[in-house]
């Protein structure tokens, strides 16, 4: 009985709010706007000249021009606000607002990747409530994106923070796995054709820098796709962020079926032999060699990669715990924050609504899922090349989503055979495959950028 009085009270507080927006819209509409009244609406100037010729009905009209709701029901525009001007987008900022609600949902309800679908959810609701300003250029969402995404700085944190997490030793025992972190990323390649071929839709045109921005999303790598659609394609890093993480946060439900589909029982029942032990020295000259190599065959990848092994070393050498459990910890905490706030600033009706954007979300779902069958079929290749049994399912872990990609590979290899324990074999193709997106970053940035 208390659930139904509540749910019934919630009903009626929702057609309350209706019905005034309602009456807010018409009412405005219904009055009429002359001159200075609209220079006291549109500016919020009172000068003694204009305030004389103030009446009650002007004044109420103009608090209902002022009004959230009456917004929702006006046509595009750009109105002044302090010393610039600000998109009132109408219908898209309510209808950008129930997107904002429905991330904020996946996020708590469903737990898909909630340290940062929450913040870019909350981020979407703050920036299309109309006539805050809250994005415009002293905004403090604005604050936030210019001083760590527009300038590339929060990602390379979290790939700081990603390697002081990240334990390399199961490709360091194991390094022919890389091979299947490399196969995964054949979704962002194929990607790249197929925003390349998305330019033949009418009404959408990608340049060749926002194909390779887009293209990343298939290495299911949000940091990565954020730092390069920073540099090649910033007008459209909102929808690029977004698929990137919504894709990340959505593996659990994507990869499974992909993976069964292009396996058979038997090969998912497979047992590989337990990994060698690594010793504290290979684990502290793996980054610092990663490096080294980077530097030498692809320099405009060692951002990315520079920050990984920085971490990495930190977490490894064993001299600076305090500094590796900074980074693990606060660290990347505060900077997954601000760089959730950071992406929903972008996610404003009037960047987000174009049909260029539901082109980059369709790209992402095929880039992901191609990456993840590649991986796969490349494994059921190495199996049969390899002296050593191979479980294909780990092929699935290359792309960059760590560790969830490989947790899932485990718990699908698991489904068929309880005793099948794959999360450390698995480990090895999936941090190959943040090195190889950033691999590959750097590659996009250097040749096209």
């Amino acid at each position: 009985m208390q659930s139904q009085s509540f749910a019934a009270r919630l009903v009626c507080a929702i057609i309350a709010v209706l019905l005034s927006g309602v009456f807010v819209s018409v009412a405005a509409v219904a009055i009429p706007e002359h001159g200075a009244d609209e220079t006291v609406a549109s500016t919020g100037q009172t000068n003694a000249a204009v305030s004389e010729t103030l009446t009650p009905v002007r004044l109420f009209s103009y608090f209902l021009r002022s009004t959230g709701l009456r917004s929702f029901f006006t046509t595009s525009s750009d109105v002044p606000y302090q010393d610039t001007t600000i998109t009132v987008s109408g219908w898209k900022s309510a209808f950008m607002i129930g997107v904002g609600l429905i991330l904020i949902y996946l996020a708590i309800a469903k737990q898909f990747e909630p340290l940062l679908l929450l913040p870019i959810g909350f981020a979407t609701l703050l920036v299309n409530v109309p006539l805050t300003g809250i994005a415009a250029a002293e905004g403090f969402l604005n604050v936030i994106y210019q001083a760590g995404i527009a300038n590339g700085l929060f990602p390379i944190l979290i790939f700081m923070g990603v390697g002081a997490l990240t334990d390399f030793g199961p490709l360091i025992a194991n390094p022919k796995t890389a091979l299947l972190g490399a196969a995964a990323q054949f979704g962002i390649f194929g990607s790249l054709l197929g925003a390349v071929a998305l330019n033949m839709v009418p009404g959408i045109s990608f340049t060749i820098q926002e194909a390779c921005a887009i293209s990343i999303i298939g290495g299911a790598d949000g940091p990565t796709s954020i730092y390069v659609a920073r540099e090649l394609a910033e007008p459209l890093l909102g929808p690029i962020a977004v698929a990137a993480y919504s894709y990340m946060a959505m593996v659990p439900l994507i990869q499974p079926p992909l993976m069964k589909l292009f396996t058979t029982p038997a090969q998912r029942r497979i047992r590989m032999k337990q990994l060698r032990p690594v010793g504290r020295i290979e684990k502290i000259l793996f980054p610092l060699l990663a490096l080294l190599l980077t530097a030498l065959l692809l320099p405009s990848a060692i951002p990315l990669i520079g920050a990984l092994t920085f971490g990495n070393l930190a977490r490894e050498c064993g001299v600076v715990q305090r500094l590796s459990k900074t980074m693990q910890n606060e660290l990347i905490n505060i900077v997954t924050i601000f760089l959730g706030l950071g992406v929903g600033m972008q996610m404003s009706a009037h960047r987000i609504m174009q049909l260029e954007s539901a082109g980059i979300i369709v790209i992402g779902l095929v880039a992901f899922s191609v990456g993840t069958v590649a991986g796969v079929l490349f494994g059921r290749l190495m199996n049969r090349l390899s002296k050593d049994p191979i479980n294909p399912l780990i092929g699935g872990a290359g792309v960059s989503a760590v560790p969830m990609a490989a947790r899932v590979a485990n718990k699908v290899g698991m489904d068929e055979d309880g005793g099948n324990v794959l999360i450390m074999h698995a480990m090895g193709p999936n941090v190959a495959g943040v090195i190889g997106s950033a691999i590959a970053a750097g590659f996009f940035i250097s040749v096209f950028g």
